[in-house]
């Protein structure tokens, strides 16, 4: 792999003259904001940074990674847990400039830019009573999140984000554009269905919309004492409650305002709850949540950006993150007795852990229709060590670790991969389990020297 530095200025003036955006270099004054990504523990220093505003941009910073044989990161919205976004040494295709949103009412489809964040998408689908299923923060990124799978609020009632994707416009290792769904190169559809940033830079996606514009949710909190318990009776409500009612199930400290000061800075079993059904039934469908008494609740009757945007405030970019995660197919007594022992000793109030229910629409999806293997697994886990203090990075990762290590040999054996830091080509081909070689072939056809390799990496077929 060559450097930044083993390219001559003419070639980099010449790229400079052929984007309309800017080009980033080391020496210069934005240099290190435009580094930076959501993982303030992700350090790293490229070499060059093409801030692109149209596809046209697109293609000739491909170009120019390729016919320099450089080290290529590409970034959406930056909030990749291992801060795949980003490299050293070499190019960063940045994408934030390719933003736009166009609600199609005819059908209900959304067209959305491959740089554009969540809450973007939601300020513009909402006015219609739209949603996309998405995540739980309104600040991620809309293509990495959807290239890894988009697990959130709505995926026991509308599947996954991958499962609304319609189509996406591409552009591939060797510069040229490509439109992918169903009909045109449906192989490559199919991979980026959760195969990640590993074929191409997607600057474009169309979406199926549905027609939410309020819920009924929020958090419920028991003391961390009762883990066990919640978990034991949630295993059995959720995946037998309707599609509309989705609940994520956590261990966390509540770190401060806007909760009471009475639940300051102690440990919880929590559940946030998105119930996209009639308001007229929400109080009935809850009755069997608070028939269990939670010490403390906040549900009620929300815009649907509302629940999406929930966390955003406790959780800024530059913090630090350490991330561990796996799917999980039961929470037996062992399982449970370890969320509650590390549950009783987050290091930090912003660390915590989170069990996402993989039933409902999200469930019923062959594990061969998309590259997602795991829909017959009940729950995508991920355990998260954060905090603003870069002295506590050593303290949120060992806490997250030991956790990990503990949970991982009751877990199904792969992770999902938005979940995951650079954890070695082992993990990333358990992630996707008997689609892999699948995997790897369409690599080998659309990106066989493996251009794209900053991110939980599928290699070409030998």
């Amino acid at each position: 792999m060559n450097k930044i530095t083993d390219i001559s200025l003419e070639s980099i003036e010449v790229l400079k003259g052929q984007l309309r955006g800017e080009v980033i270099l080391s020496g210069d004054e934005k240099y290190h904001a435009s580094r930076q990504v959501y993982n303030g523990m992700i350090d790293k220093y490229p070499g060059l940074i093409a801030m692109c505003v149209d596809v046209a941009d697109v293609i000739h910073a491909v170009n120019f990674g390729r016919n320099h044989n450089l080290l290529v990161a590409v970034r959406g919205g930056g909030h990749n847990a291992g801060g795949l976004g980003v490299c050293d040494d070499g190019l960063v295709i940045d994408l934030s400039g390719l933003k736009f949103v166009r609600v199609d009412t005819s059908d209900n489809t959304v067209r959305v830019g491959g740089g554009n964040v969540w809450g973007e998408v939601d300020h513009a689908t909402h006015p219609f009573g739209l949603a996309v299923p998405a995540g739980i923060i309104s600040t991620t990124g809309v293509g990495g999140l959807t290239l890894g799978g988009g697990v959130g609020h709505l995926s026991r009632r509308f599947g996954l984000t991958i499962d609304n994707l319609l189509e996406a416009d591409m552009v591939l290792a060797d510069g040229s554009v490509v439109t992918v769904n169903v009909d045109n190169h449906s192989d490559l559809f199919w991979a980026i269905r959760g195969g990640g940033g590993n074929f191409g830079v997607v600057t474009s996606f169309k979406f199926q919309a549905h027609a939410v514009k309020t819920v009924y949710g929020g958090p419920t909190l028991w003391p961390i004492e009762k883990t066990g318990e919640i978990m034991e009776w949630y295993h059995e409500f959720i995946h037998n409650a309707p599609d509309d009612l989705n609940g994520f199930i956590a261990t966390l400290v509540i770190p401060g305002d806007p909760f009471p000061e009475h639940l300051h800075n102690k440990p919880f079993c929590a559940i946030i709850w998105c119930y996209t059904g009639t308001m007229e039934q929400a109080e009935e469908t809850f009755k069997p949540v608070m028939d269990k008494n939670p010490i403390f609740e906040h549900v009620g009757e929300m815009p649907y950006p509302s629940i999406q945007t929930l966390f955003d405030q406790l959780m800024p970019a530059g913090m630090q993150w350490y991330w561990r995660a796996d799917f999980f197919n039961e929470l037996n007594e062992e399982v449970k007795a370890t969320h509650f022992k590390y549950g009783s000793a987050i290091p930090t109030p912003l660390s915590q852990m989170h069990l996402y229910p993989i039933s409902g629409a999200a469930g019923r999806v062959g594990s061969e229709d998309t590259p997602w293997a795991y829909r017959d697994a009940k729950y995508a886990g991920v355990i998260v060590g954060v905090d603003p203090d870069p002295a506590n990075a050593k303290k949120i990762t060992d806490w997250c670790k030991a956790y990990w290590e503990a949970l991982h040999p009751h877990s199904a054996g792969g992770a999902y991969s938005n979940f995951m830091m650079d954890e070695g080509q082992e993990r990333v081909q358990a992630c996707y389990k008997h689609n892999y070689t699948r995997l790897a072939r369409i690599k080998k056809q659309y990106d066989p020297h493996n251009l794209f390799k900053v991110n939980q990496n599928i290699r070409p077929e030998e």
